[in-house]
């Protein structure tokens, strides 16, 4: 009967139902998912704690890790050995980890997939960064509770100076649910909390101005920022990630793709295992050698590739079909109260800054309690100071301590923590220095406590105190962000694949158009021959030679006045002596049309203005937002009259000055503003008077402290001070800037230089030499200048470029 009495009947569906639900909600809450607090799930938090516990902090030894694990089992987290150690191991993988939170010592595993040594031959200790985890923990900051069997005590959830969640993120699969947050840069993170101290209101898209996007251990690069403003605006969000890859040229001709960073959470080894199984299976063509040359100084998968293929349908097919592009799908899922919920970046930020209030009110109570309660004694101690001889007269008489604890009581109105402190008192404190030290002591403990008051009254204050330890934190353990972002402009954005660099454009007679690296070439001797930069045919010579950036917009105005745009990486990198890739390939340039100018431009603005010159000596200024929306088939920049052409373009602010140079030595310096804007359709004015024999050749703006850099069609060349050539009015015939003669030809390019600059002259046969300009003599302005370059018969300067010098050596271009 007993028996019977003890069983209880229950529909099956009803207890399975609320079993799965405690089962899930376990899973949830106490394993799967991390506090929005601390960043860390219950083994996370158990393990630092147990580390704290026993002393393995970052000034200590290293300890067995075994030790850590068996203390996590034992006291806190009855669970498998394993987990307990994959965790502990995790937190320790710097490709893993953002910011590590244990340091270990031993074999921790590898991005190759390889497993972490056994726990009883690694070692391990708190990483520096995880005592701000736990800094003040003893000072009653957070709640504690009891662990599984009621043995012990552990923290709920750790003070966490610093947003964990956000800085090291986390993922985890619970019961119907699951997060996947990505680690952030710290520097970043600390800033968008400073920004909602600053002001509560702020929106998502304030904070994106200073947190970015993710920033992954393993670096490499995030395309697009719509994933990331779809995470921090809903919770959710998918990142596409790249990794980071370079196209260089083998010793023996050969081009090889270089990957230097790969996306977070790829195995290196499956990821070059899978490309040697698309090359084995002829899915991807061109590739003959493939090899993994990483080691403890990087990361370096080198793809060898055949000489007939293009290295970016290869990389593009790479993309596609390898974890070289991965997406890391965003689900900020995060337990607040205790409850899961998804978190836009706002709310996550909003709930930690919650938590930091309440640490610091927790920590300046306690602290306050403290004080006041040693101040409570040292006012005791004061009063026995006061009466001394009483207070001996009353030890004296009494039998015992019991009594005269009372009577020290009842006598001079002390609490019994007062009075055990002045029967404890040694006699060394009566002495005039000791009594000193109490007196200094105390005044500076009201001094205190009226400052932890002023902190718990005013949450401004309490802000503040957040605001300084964070700053501290950020100062001492924030970095540089290691992932770059880019936007995307297309499913293969080949712009995300090239070098910001500076590089040589080179334009042809015949219209052929390549991209150099500038830092192929090194600066030679002035005299120097220099070294072949563009194969070209005989009727064929190079004709112009721009300097700009990788990633600029480049407009092309032609000698026809039309204007054209496209990025400098969409040109074609080419070796030295190729002749380059037909201009009509690139631009829809009409028959006849030919490239006159080129200029680099990061940002079309209104405040900025082209102004342009033509051979006949016509000027024109117009803003540079009237060229903002540029067709295919390019614009018209300016009208151009029959018998004349373009020949030189620059930008402005509207403030410059401009120096125009002549065929035949003239040249003349007059103020922008001399010059009314204009549209896009109007002619110009008169911006030099030139004889019948003569035509503009060049134009520069000038700048001050500068000289003026005038080169020659035989070679010659000189600088003079840009203070020899004063302004006049635009329209005049202007005054010599160099004495022409049958030995060194007529002028060429007429630049403004600075003595560190260096510069590129290139010849009607190829040949290209680099100069520093301070090895340029520095002549009057009716000389003829020296020799810059040795010409052969029939051969002559064609062009002339400025470039910031970006190499100290001397010697043979290569």
């Amino acid at each position: 009967m007993a028996e019977k009495e003890r069983l209880l009947e229950r529909d099956i569906s009803q207890e399975l139902r609320e079993s799965f639900i405690d089962y899930a909600m376990s899973v949830i809450v106490s394993r799967a998912i991390p506090d929005v607090r601390d960043g860390l799930k219950p083994v996370h938090r158990r393990i630092l704690y147990a580390m704290y516990e026993v002393g393995m902090t970052p000034d200590k030894p290293y300890k067995k890790s075994a030790r850590v694990v068996g203390d996590v089992l034992a006291k806190y987290h009855p669970h498998g050995d394993s987990a307990v150690y994959d965790a502990l191991v995790r937190m320790a993988q710097d490709f893993s980890t953002r910011y590590i939170l244990v340091d270990g010592h031993g074999n921790f595993g590898s991005i190759d997939g390889d497993s972490a040594a056994a726990m009883r031959y690694t070692e391990a200790r708190m990483s520096s960064i995880a005592m701000e985890l736990l800094r003040d923990i003893n000072k009653e900051t957070v709640d504690f509770g009891p662990n599984y069997d009621d043995s012990e005590k552990e923290p709920l959830v750790l003070p966490s100076r610093y947003p964990n969640l956000l800085v090291n993120g986390s993922s985890g699969i619970a019961v119907g649910m699951a997060t996947n947050i990505p680690p952030h840069n710290l520097r970043e993170v600390i800033d968008g909390v400073l920004l909602m101290i600053e002001n509560s209101e702020v929106t998502t898209a304030d904070l994106m101005k200073v947190i970015k996007g993710p920033d992954f251990p393993t670096a490499a690069t995030i395309l697009g920022k719509d994933g990331i403003k779809s995470a921090y605006e809903t919770g959710r969000g998918s990142i596409t990630m790249r990794a980071e890859t370079t196209i260089e040229e083998g010793s023996n001709g050969k081009v090889r793709i270089i990957v230097n960073e790969i996306p977070y959470q790829v195995n290196k080894a499956k990821l070059v295992e899978k490309i040697a199984e698309l090359t084995r299976d002829k899915k991807i063509d061109g590739i003959t050698d493939l090899r993994d040359e990483s080691d403890r100084n990087g990361m370096r998968i080198v793809i060898e590739l055949r000489r007939d293929v293009k290295p970016q349908v290869v990389l593009n097919n790479l993309f596609k079909h390898t974890a070289l592009q991965s997406t890391f799908g965003v689900n900020m899922l995060a337990l607040v109260n205790g409850e899961p919920r998804i978190l836009p970046l706002r709310d996550t930020i909003y709930h930690y800054l919650e938590h930091q209030k309440t640490v610091i009110r927790r920590r300046t109570q306690f602290d306050l309690n403290k004080a006041e309660a040693r101040a409570h004694i040292l006012e005791g101690l004061r009063i026995a100071l006061d009466h001394l001889d009483a207070v001996i007269t009353l030890i004296r008489s009494s039998q015992t301590t019991e009594e005269a604890r009372t009577g020290l009581m009842t006598e001079f109105s002390l609490s019994e923590e007062q009075a055990q402190a002045i029967l404890d008192m040694r006699l060394q404190r009566l002495t005039g220095l000791e009594r000193e030290k109490i007196e200094n002591e105390y005044n500076e403990l009201l001094k205190l406590i009226a400052e932890l008051r002023a902190i718990l009254a005013d949450e401004q204050k309490v802000l503040g105190v957040i605001r300084e330890e964070l700053v501290a934190i950020r100062d001492k353990f924030g970095d540089e962000r290691r992932t770059k972002i880019l936007a995307a402009e297309g499913e293969f954005d080949e712009g995300d694949l090239i070098p910001i660099e500076d590089v040589a454009i080179t334009i042809t007679h015949q219209g052929y158009v390549k991209r150099i690296p500038v830092s192929a070439y090194r600066s030679q001797k002035r005299g120097g021959r220099g070294v072949t930069a563009m194969g070209t045919k005989e009727e064929d010579f190079v004709e112009q030679l721009y300097v700009t950036s990788s990633h600029d917009y480049i407009f092309f105005f032609t000698n026809k006045g039309k204007v054209y745009r496209i990025k400098a990486y969409e040109i074609p990198e080419l070796g030295r002596s190729a002749k380059g890739t037909p201009i009509i390939n690139l631009l829809n340039i009409e028959q006849g049309e030919q490239v006159s100018a080129v200029i680099p431009v990061k940002e079309i603005t209104a405040e900025t203005f082209v102004f342009m010159a033509t051979k006949k000596g016509i000027v024109k200024r117009t803003s540079l937002d009237e060229f903002s929306n540029i067709r295919k088939g390019g614009l018209i920049a300016l009208n151009i009259r029959e018998d004349d052409e373009l020949i030189g373009v620059r930008v402005t602010d509207g403030q410059q000055q401009i120096i125009m140079g002549t065929k035949l030595g003239m040249s003349i310096r007059f103020s922008e503003s001399d010059v009314r804007v204009m549209g896009r359709i109007a002619t110009g004015v008169k911006g030099i008077q030139l004889s019948s024999e003569d035509v503009l050749i060049d134009m520069d703006v000038v700048r001050h402290d500068a000289d003026v850099l005038v080169v020659t069609s035989h070679g010659y060349g000189k600088r003079t001070p840009i203070d020899d050539y004063r302004e006049q009015t635009r329209g005049g015939k202007g005054i010599k800037t160099l004495n022409v003669t049958q030995k060194n030809g007529y002028i060429v390019a007429l630049k403004v230089v600075n003595s560190e600059d260096d510069l590129m002259i290139i010849t009607n046969s190829g040949v290209m030499i680099r100069l520093r300009i301070n090895e340029i003599s520095e002549l009057g302005r009716y000389t003829q200048g020296v020799k810059l370059i040795s010409l052969k018969d029939e051969e002559e300067v064609m062009n002339v470029a400025r470039v910031v010098s970006t190499d100290d050596a001397d010697g043979d271009i290569v």
